[in-house]
């Protein structure tokens, strides 16, 4: 791919995000009630491509419940609240009521409250009895200290999510992750990241990583662009992870690694984009934190909002829609994408004449800029 010239000692590739590409119909059409959605991972079949982002603001041990029968995938933040106090929901009403000038420091304060490795057991419990598939995030840094908690309690998937996960960290001071040696020993699948390159990911996928997160700082509450200077179009990345997707299985003589986007899917036509660049299912947060269901009560936030040196998130309002139902397979009450998301995905997949998912990565897209109102 050609480079720009960014000055005499500097070369960038142009990267795309979802809004600077548009999906493009073939010479077939179909009807929408026969395109399939459905997706599986490992032993795992889910009637919706979607995951919810283990976030404290979208996801409770009752909206996983709810995600779970829905068909989609309800993620629990291990590290969030809801292992921290036996009953949080004071302090996510707290949360949501506090004025934007303190709303950091006192986050802070609130999420400085230790893990209880007998709520994360209580929490996975909860799920695992209302007879939904049972997953939980840890970040790399917590995985070490809790995992073994979280396959005692039944998870059925693992998820080990951070702002970006590498396959080799390196640090001084501790022994890191060893995630090849870890997924091995594991009985469960892992689905790691945010990875935003194809290095990265195909380092990944090599550990025995069942899914690949992909995704940098791209979220709606994510400010990492602005604090750190790091940043991956959404387009681009999902592009080229599938592409490690496609090289490693000619690799590892046909292992399929699932390619997950990650950030920067806020209304239901990036969800198109994401699979037409190659993702077989999408994790969402700010799209659900809408739903009457969500703990954060209109507002959203990740666990950059509160890191206790170097946030790199804020809280931000995003409003209540309709019910968690509404948002994922309407009906829609307007057409601006943020409701039906399931029913504009099967519509953008027959329009185009598209069956299921597999084939739909290979519509094609063109390179158009847009700037939504």
């Amino acid at each position: 791919m050609s480079e720009i010239e960014i000055g005499r000692g500097k070369r960038g590739r142009r990267a795309y995000s979802f809004d600077d590409i548009a999906v493009v119909p073939s010479r077939r059409t179909r009807d929408p009630e026969e395109v399939s959605v459905a997706w599986q991972i490992d032993a795992y079949r889910f009637e919706l491509p979607v995951m919810a982002a283990p976030m404290d603001s979208v996801m409770s041990p009752a909206t996983a419940i709810a995600m779970g029968r829905a068909g989609g995938v309800g993620v629990l933040d291990l590290e969030g609240l809801w292992t921290r106090y036996d009953d949080p929901e004071p302090l996510l009403a707290e949360i949501a009521a506090l004025d934007e000038s303190g709303a950091t420091r006192r986050m802070q304060e609130i999420y400085a409250e230790e893990i209880k490795p007998e709520l994360v057991t209580e929490r996975l419990r909860q799920v695992r009895e209302a007879g939904v598939t049972v997953a939980g995030a840890l970040t790399p840094q917590r995985t070490q200290q809790l995992w073994k908690t979280v396959v005692d309690a039944g998870a059925d998937l693992f998820v080990i999510r951070g702002t970006t996960v590498s396959a080799e960290h390196v640090s001084g001071r501790a022994e890191p992750l060893n995630l090849k040696r870890f997924i091995y020993e594991l009985d469960v699948p892992v689905i790691v990241g945010g990875a935003a390159t194809y290095t990265a990911a195909l380092h990944l996928m090599r550990t025995g990583a069942a899914g690949v997160l992909v995704g940098f700082g791209g979220g709606a509450a994510h400010t990492t662009r602005i604090t750190l200077g790091i940043h991956a179009p959404m387009a681009t990345a999902v592009a080229d992870v599938a592409a490690a997707r496609r090289d490693y299985m000619d690799e590892s003589g046909g292992r399929y690694v699932h390619v997950i986007a990650d950030g920067g899917m806020g209304r239901s036509g990036d969800l198109a984009k994401a699979v037409a660049c190659g993702a077989d299912a999408v994790m969402l947060g700010a799209a659900l934190a809408r739903a009457v269901e969500a703990p954060g009560r209109g507002w959203h936030w990740g666990p950059e909002a509160h890191h206790p040196q170097l946030p790199r998130g804020e809280r931000v309002h995003v409003g209540t829609l309709g019910s968690l139902a509404e948002i994922l397979e309407g009906p829609g009450r307007a057409a601006d994408g943020s409701s039906n998301l399931i029913g504009a995905l099967r519509r953008a997949m027959a329009t185009c004449g598209y069956s299921d998912l597999k084939e739909f990565q290979r519509v094609e897209v063109v390179v158009a800029p847009y700037q939504p109102a």
